[in-house]
C-alpha cells in the first residue's frame, strides 16, 4: 500500500505541497513559514545577515528560488512545473542550476528533444544558419524549407508539406485542409471530423474540440461545431458513426497524452476502408509517434495502411519550434494562395535544424536503433515487474511506454523519481510515460529504469511510522 510518511530522502515538503494543489509560490510560503515557526524566536532567521549597524539584510535567493519566483510572479500560470530549474543538457542527461544530473526518460518533456540535448550536429546547423539568416517571411523562397519538404515526402506518400510551429497548428492545419476538400468534394454540408475518446489532438480552440477529453474543453464553450468522438479500438461504433457528412476520421496510432495506447491493427484498417467506402480522409496524428519513435519512421507503417493527410512536430525541428502538415497531392489542391498561413512556419533556422536532425536520423540509423531500444526497454520494465510486482499493464511501442502501475501513486513515483535524478512523466494518477531520446546510450536507459524501480519501491515500502 501506498506510504503516508515519507522517508529522509522522499520528495521535499515543497513537491508534496505542489502535488495537493498548491503553486510552488504558495508551496515554497508555506513550508517557510512553518520552517520560521520552528526556530527560536530570540534568533535572526538563517536566511539573514547582520550589517554593521545591526540591520538585518537579506541576502539574494539562490537562483532556483528567484527563477521560479519570476515566473510566478509574470508567466500565466496555466503549467504545473516540477520543482526543479534546468540549465544544461547533453544526451539523454540533464543538469539543473544547483549542479544536479537527471537521466531524461521524456526527451526534454514530451518527446520534443528527440535526439537529445545539445547534439553536435545540431548545434552545429544552428549556429552556422544564426549567422547567416533566422528569420525570413515566407514571401520568399528559402533553400532550407524547400530541401527539407523534399527530403520529408520521400518518407511518404503525402508528399505535400505545409511548416508551422507547433502540433496544434499542425493539426487546425489538416482540419481545415480536410474541411475545404470534402466541401469541394461533396458539398458544404460535408464538414464533421470524428476523433477518439481519450485522443489529445492540441490546444487551440478547434483542436481542443477535437480532442476527446472534456476537461480539455471545459470553460472554453461554445465550442467549434462539427466533432463527433468514438472509443478507441471501437471499430463498429466507428462504423455506426460514419455517413454522408463525415469529411474525415482523424485518429493517433498511438494514445500518447493519455499513456500510450496503440491502436490495433483491425481498427486501423477498419478506419482506412470506412474512410474509403464514404469518400472521407484518414488524417493520422503523428505529432509524438512520428519521426522514428515507435521503430518505423511513421508509427503507421506498423499498419501497413497509408493516411490521406498526417500531422508530425516534437521531434521534427531537433529541438526547435517546427510542426507539419502532410497531405497527398489531390487532398493539397484543396488549398490555394490565401487559404493558410504562418509567419515563422518553415523560417530557416528551425528547417535547418531539422535538416540536420534529418541526416543524423539516417547517418546513425536511428529507426531501427528505436526498434532496438524499445525492445530493451520493455524488457527492463518487465524485469521491474517480475521484482516488484507494481504493474498491472507495460504497452507501448519503440522508445515509446506506459506502464500502469497498480497503485494510484503517479504522482508520487514521478517526484521521487525526480528527486532521485531520473525524469519521467504520469497520466491520471497510475500512469506512468516513458520517451527517452532515440540516441539514449543503452547504459543510461539501464540507469534510469533502475532509478525509477528506486522511486516505485520508496514509495510503496512501508515505513515504519506509517504502520504504527
Amino acid at each position: 500500500m501506498p506510504r503516508t510518511n515519507a522517508p529522509p530522502n522522499s520528495p521535499s515538503p515543497v513537491s508534496l505541497a505542489i502535488t495537493e494543489g498548491l503553486t510552488q509560490l504558495e508551496a515554497l510560503h508555506a513550508t517557510a513559514v512553518e520552517a520560521s515557526a520552528q526556530r527560536p524566536p530570540s534568533l535572526p532567521s538563517p536566511s539573514m545577515t547582520l550589517t554593521a549597524d545591526s540591520a538585518l539584510v537579506s541576502p539574494p535567493a539562490p537562483l532556483d528560488v528567484q527563477v521560479r519566483t519570476w515566473d510566478h510572479a509574470h508567466i500565466l500560470q496555466t503549467y504545473g512545473r516540477l520543482p526543479v530549474v534546468m540549465e544544461r543538457g547533453a544526451g539523454a542527461l540533464l543538469w539543473d542550476v544547483n549542479g544536479k544530473r537527471y537521466v531524461d526518460l521524456e526527451s526534454g518533456g514530451r518527446a520534443g528533444a528527440a535526439l537529445g540535448h545539445a547534439h553536435p550536429a545540431i548545434a552545429a546547423a544552428l549556429a552556422e544558419q544564426a549567422a547567416k539568416l533566422l528569420y525570413l517571411s515566407n514571401d520568399f523562397y528559402q533553400p532550407n524549407a524547400a530541401r527539407l519538404a523534399m527530403e520529408l515526402a520521400k518518407t511518404t506518400e503525402c508528399g505535400r508539406v505545409f511548416f508551422q510551429n507547433s502540433g496544434a497548428e499542425a493539426n487546425e492545419c489538416a482540419i481545415k485542409l480536410a474541411r475545404k476538400w470534402a466541401k469541394r468534394e461533396h458539398g458544404p454540408a460535408c464538414v464533421e471530423i470524428i476523433t477518439a475518446e481519450k485522443s489529445f489532438h492540441g490546444r487551440t480552440l478547434a483542436t481542443i474540440t477535437a480532442t476527446g477529453q472534456p476537461k480539455y474543453q471545459a470553460g472554453y464553450e461554445p465550442l467549434p461545431e462539427g466533432f463527433r468522438y468514438v472509443p478507441f479500438n471501437d471499430a463498429d461504433t466507428l462504423e455506426a458513426a460514419m455517413g454522408p457528412n463525415t469529411a474525415a476520421v482523424m485518429l493517433e496510432p498511438i494514445l500518447g497524452e493519455s499513456g500510450c495506447f496503440p491502436a490495433t491493427l483491425e481498427f486501423m484498417h477498419a478506419a482506412r476502408r470506412l474512410c474509403d467506402q464514404h469518400g472521407a480522409l484518414l488524417i493520422l496524428d503523428e505529432v509524438q509517434t512520428g519521426y522514428g519513435r515507435t521503430g518505423r519512421f511513421w508509427a503507421y507503417e506498423h499498419y501497413g495502411i497509408q493516411p490521406d493527410i498526417v500531422t508530425l512536430a516534437k521531434a521534427l525541428g531537433g529541438g526547435l519550434p517546427m510542426g507539419a502538415c502532410f497531405a497527398r497531392e489531390e487532398v493539397a489542391s484543396a488549398f490555394v494562395p490565401g487559404d493558410h498561413g504562418c509567419t515563422f512556419g518553415g523560417n530557416p533556422a528551425s528547417s535547418a535544424t531539422a535538416l540536420a536532425s534529418l541526416r543524423v536520423m539516417r547517418e546513425e540509423n536511428l529507426v531501427a536503433e528505436a526498434e532496438r531500444k524499445g525492445d530493451l526497454l520493455q524488457a527492463l520494465l518487465h524485469g521491474v515487474n517480475d521484482r516488484l510486482g507494481c504493474f498491472s499493464d507495460i504497452r507501448g511501442k519503440g522508445l515509446m511506454a506506459g506502464v500502469d502501475l497498480r497503485e494510484p501513486v503517479a504522482a508520487q513515483v514521478l517526484l521521487a523519481a525526480l528527486e532521485g535524478g531520473v525524469i519521467v512523466s504520469a497520466s491520471g494518477s497510475h500512469t506512468l510515460r516513458l520517451l527517452p531520446a532515440l540516441t539514449i546510450p543503452d547504459a543510461i536507459l539501464e540507469e534510469g529504469i533502475a532509478l525509477v524501480e528506486q522511486a516505485i519501491t520508496s514509495v510503496l515500502t512501508p515505513t515504519p511510522d506509517s504502520l504504527a
